[in-house]
């Protein structure tokens, strides 16, 4: 059974919350999505795969203190059913159009017209529907990149639904490695692969970062996606590297306005190049290339 943690709150305090749990090593492994649920009033949410522990919930009552002071409001916990997750999360789910791709849900097959790169994705235990604004700022650079550049192997860490995987599969017609660090998120990963049509191009495994003998491929990947979190971004930059060929192309997400100086820094150090910066619902997307 799924778990939540919720708080509600400004738009200046959502973002706060969230930069400081992407900082947490422990909790940077369960998805933070926030959402405007009123006027200028934001519900961030935090999603376990079973009921947080004392020290999660300690860490989160600890985390809302240094963002938002002893006065804040407090985390509210609710056990969610799978079913009812899905049922929820489908509710006003509508299509999605990001260049060339359209994501959708089973019930929306419709929508799709010719030329469309049609992916199909049920909103579940993975984040990635393609709404959320990191998504749909990875999705858009894929897009990009794919206009002015041939991709011959692609890495996409912290797959989530793999949605980002299967856009690369289907758009580029290339192998592509698709790695979360949580083994639900993995098993949704590889059903949506196969609802997909890429079974034989896109592999889902489960890993944490990219050490693992898995990601060792002879001459790299020259496009490695990553919509994590800032803190796993920014510590995972050297692996990263190691894993690049040269010439490639790194595309990160998962990152609001003001933490993106901070991963460009651990990026550039590793000898990459900021070439592109896009903001979706205070959300950005980098895309960086090798020097």
């Amino acid at each position: 059974m799924n778990w939540t943690a919720s708080v509600t709150l400004s738009e200046a305090g959502a973002k706060a919350l969230a930069e400081v749990l992407g900082d947490d090593e422990d909790l940077a492994a369960h998805a933070v999505d926030a959402a405007e649920t009123t006027p200028g009033r934001w519900r961030l949410m935090v999603y376990f795969p079973a009921e947080p522990n004392k020290a999660e919930r300690a860490a989160l009552k600890r985390h809302a203190v240094e963002a938002l002071g002893k006065d804040g409001p407090a985390f509210a916990f609710e056990a969610l059913a799978d079913a009812d997750w899905v049922a929820m999360s489908l509710e006003g789910l509508t299509p999605v159009r990001v260049g060339r791709f359209v994501v959708h849900g089973s019930h929306d097959r419709a929508v799709a017209r010719i030329g469309d790169i049609a992916i199909e994705i049920e909103a579940a235990q993975a984040f990635g529907t393609g709404h959320h604004g990191t998504t749909a700022g990875c999705l858009a650079a894929i897009d990009r990149l794919a206009r002015t550049r041939r991709i011959h192997r692609a890495l996409d860490v912290g797959t989530g639904s793999a949605v980002l995987a299967i856009a690369i599969a289907r758009l580029a017609k290339v192998s592509v490695l698709a790695s979360d660090i949580d083994p639900v998120a993995a098993r949704i990963a590889a059903e949506n692969i196969r609802l997909n049509g890429v079974a034989t191009l896109v592999r889902a495994i489960c890993a944490a970062g990219v050490d693992d003998r898995r990601f060792a491929v002879a001459g790299g990947f020259d496009l490695i996606v990553a919509n994590i979190l800032a803190g796993p971004l920014v510590g995972l930059a050297p692996p990263i590297r190691r894993r690049l060929a040269p010439g490639g192309t790194i595309v990160l997400s998962g990152l609001l306005v003001h933490q993106a100086n901070r991963v460009v820094a651990a990026y550039r150090a590793q000898g990459l190049r900021l070439v592109r910066s896009d903001v979706r619902e205070g959300w950005v997307t980098l895309t960086l290339a090798l020097r």
